[in-house]
């Protein structure tokens, strides 16, 4: 079950190996003195044959390495973004803007082209983002509720299908590097989706709740519909960048990431199948993530090195996380 990626050797890596090759081809050579008694063609004739013979081998190998096509670009660096801490106790709920947290595809535009939130380029087709702003905008691609996997499998074609993009809009919730306070950009951000006029590029809903019971009643109101939860944005907060208290996500389950370290097999009904992955997390936690999982994806789990999201109730005073369960793979 175990899926092991490895990269292959760039260009001048698989030279400088061929060429420590030609140098250490003939072992006797390197070991071993000549023998000063025999004759000088006895000696010298086979070595230039040999050499002769690596050359041709090393240059064929060279000309049809380099006749390869070329390996694709490297991601682009990912671009600075607001990332949300986890709400603990929220004192006064009137200091915050509050809006859906959407089940979707975090993506940055940066004028130009949409990228994911760990700067790989989207696929959108030209007529998606032709009429978008000339300007930084931070949002969420999204299809609705519990649409996350048909969203996922939109978004990582390298070519579009026009017919899945229709069903898509761009969630509009930050305008990077914009001034003023977040409630003056949410106005902003109005304005801008007003003055674009694209029926998918939309801006999420924010919104004031008068207490701590009318934000949980919110929550409750919103997972029971399908939703994932809430997300709290200081009112009075500059443009920030990098995870900040001043974005909050509010959900009942709590979510993280880790990279799968093992595949565990499977006992009972799960005999000839993946049992559990081993995880680990940023922090170096180490645990088993074995419910959440289905019959699919037991028979091709996420392979090593994988960076999976999973849920979970609480962590334990040693931080390991309580009822953790495999949500899925982050692929973007």
């Amino acid at each position: 079950m175990n899926t092991d990626r490895r990269q292959s050797p760039g260009k001048a890596g698989l030279l400088q190996n061929l060429g420590v090759r030609r140098r250490s081809a003939n072992p006797l050579r390197d070991s071993q003195s000549p023998d000063e008694s025999a004759p000088p063609q006895k000696t010298t004739a086979p070595r230039r044959s040999a050499d002769s013979l690596r050359d041709h081998v090393l240059t064929a190998l060279t000309l049809a390495f380099l006749a390869l096509p070329a390996f694709p670009a490297l991601a682009a660096e990912p671009p600075p973004l607001l990332l949300a801490e986890t709400a603990q106790a929220i004192t006064d709920v009137s200091l915050y803007l509050v809006s859906e947290k959407l089940d979707g595809v975090r993506a940055f535009w940066d004028g130009q082209s949409l990228r994911t939130r760990n700067g790989n380029p989207i696929a959108a087709p030209a007529w998606f983002v032709e009429k978008f702003p000339p300007r930084p905008l931070d949002g969420e691609l999204w299809i609705g509720r519990g649409q996350f996997d048909r969203l996922s499998a939109t978004v990582r074609r390298q070519v579009p299908d026009d017919a899945e993009w229709r069903q898509v809009r761009y969630m509009l919730f930050e305008l990077p590097h914009a001034s003023g306070t977040f409630r003056e950009r949410a106005q902003a951000m109005r304005q801008l989706v007003v003055e674009a006029d694209v029926p998918w590029l939309q801006v999420v809903d924010q919104f004031e709740v008068a207490s701590r019971k009318a934000l949980e009643n919110k929550l409750a109101e919103i997972v029971q519909a399908g939703g994932e939860g809430l997300m709290l944005h200081r009112a009075d907060a500059p443009y920030l960048t990098g995870r900040h208290d001043a974005l909050l996500k509010l959900k009942l389950w709590q979510d993280a990431e880790a990279t799968v370290i093992a595949h565990l097999p499977g006992k009972g009904k799960y005999r000839g199948l993946l049992g559990g992955l081993r995880v680990r997390t940023p922090e170096g936690v180490e645990f088993t993530l074995g419910t959440g999982l289905s019959d699919a994806e037991r028979r091709d789990p996420p392979p090593l090195g994988a960076l999976v999201t999973y849920r979970y109730r609480e962590l334990t005073h040693y931080g390991v996380p309580r009822f953790a369960s495999y949500y899925r793979v982050r692929e973007l």
